[in-house]
């Protein structure tokens, strides 16, 4: 569930092309989960979910994972997707197979633990796979490994960073990689959904990186371009002199914020127990009334469109307000607006994909995967 770093980035050779796919039997679609918008938005989603379910089995490899050659990570963004519908359960072929795979892939010694370049996007990603597969306690041990293994991958005093240091705080790919906002903010949603409460000590340390990467100068951010768009929006990474995916540093020394971002720092404010009423939760608000769309991921048009239809519909959800009016006064219904969104952009097969295959966007399993979760976030009766 990630904005994942363009192709050039350091990471070159760490995402691949997915796998081969084998067919395999479709499976039994239960019943949806309760919505929380009725009449004809609630069907709308209900029929692009099914269709989705039931294409993702289509692209599970022999192994039991899903573009496996890129790592686990999108195993687990899938099982998480499934899971979320509430039309499959952890027992469902599909599902169960994925579970077995990223028990021999990243916790085959009964804790979860990945190792490597990925190791914190692997760890988030996994915990909260078996976080939704966890019934009757049976993935109680791997998760609170997990748990355990993410405190200690987040950069602050055991890596020598003081608070005064841009990376304090974050979290990137791996353990010593460098910390972004995206991968800080599955950090904190895989904590927080596993049951860590919003004061826990690694949070707040989270909240102290996750400030620096708004575009407002404050007493929450000493950045040097922070007053430079003071905007409220977010960029990528506060980290080594700042780093955004809208485009380069301005000769001003701005950065430009986007919107896929923004809603990624506004839901871990909110998950990390920041009110309505914290100037940063406002400012990030303000930049979302003024940069409001369902048609493109604002600041970076096409690109990382999934990942921004889910990171909004997560972070609206966690707000509980069923409409936003715009910095214009026009009111948005916006689950029904995502829903309208993915209804016009769903395959005949029920799958989606990019056109903009940056960010790994032109994976069907990826992309698909995004769109139900933002359904899952968009409809769910409680969020």
């Amino acid at each position: 569930m990630f904005e994942f770093e363009d192709e050039r980035s350091t990471r070159r050779g760490f995402l691949g092309a997915g796998a081969g796919a084998i067919a395999l039997a479709l499976p039994v679609i239960r019943g949806g989960v309760g919505f929380a918008a009725d009449g004809d938005t609630r069907q709308v989603a209900d029929g692009l979910v099914r269709k989705a379910v039931a294409f993702l089995p289509s692209l599970q490899e022999p192994n039991g994972g899903f573009s496996t050659k890129s790592g686990p990570g999108i195993t687990g963004i899938v099982v998480t997707a499934l899971l979320r519908t509430k039309k499959l359960t952890p027992a469902e072929p599909v599902v169960a197979k994925a579970l077995a795979y990223l028990e021999g892939e990243v916790a085959p010694k009964g804790t979860l633990e990945a190792e490597g370049p990925q190791s914190n996007y692997v760890t988030a990603v996994a915990m909260m796979a078996f976080q939704e597969a966890n019934v009757r306690g049976r993935y109680d041990a791997l998760v609170k490994s997990g748990q355990t293994n993410l405190k200690r991958l987040q950069w602050d005093e055991g890596e020598k960073k003081g608070r005064d240091d841009a990376y304090y705080g974050g979290a990137g790919y791996g353990g010593k990689s460098r910390p972004d906002l995206s991968n800080t903010a599955f950090f904190v949603e895989a904590l927080r959904d596993s049951g860590v409460p919003a004061d826990d000590p690694n949070l707040q340390k989270a909240i102290v990186f996750i400030s620096r990467c708004q575009n407002m100068k404050s007493e929450f951010n000493d950045q040097p371009w922070a007053d430079k768009v003071n905007d409220g929006g977010f960029i990528y990474s506060a980290a080594d002199g700042g780093i955004s995916m809208a485009g380069g540093a301005e000769p001003s020394g701005a950065l430009r914020s986007y919107a896929s971002m923004t809603y990624a720092g506004l839901k871990s404010m909110v998950h990390a127990g920041l009110t309505a009423a914290d100037p940063r939760v406002k400012a990030a608000y303000d930049y979302i009334k003024k940069n409001y769309s369902v048609d493109e991921n604002p600041g970076l048009g096409k690109s990382g469109l999934y990942y921004y239809y889910q990171t909004m519909a997560r972070a609206l959800s966690l707000l509980g307000k069923p409409t936003l009016v715009d910095s214009a006064g026009v009111e948005h219904d916006w689950r029904g607006d995502i829903t309208a969104a993915l209804a016009k952009r769903q395959g005949s097969k029920g799958e989606w994909v990019n056109t903009d295959a940056r960010f790994m966007e032109g994976n069907p399993a990826l992309a698909t995967s995004f769109a139900l979760l933002a359904l899952s976030y968009a409809h769910a009766a409680k969020n």
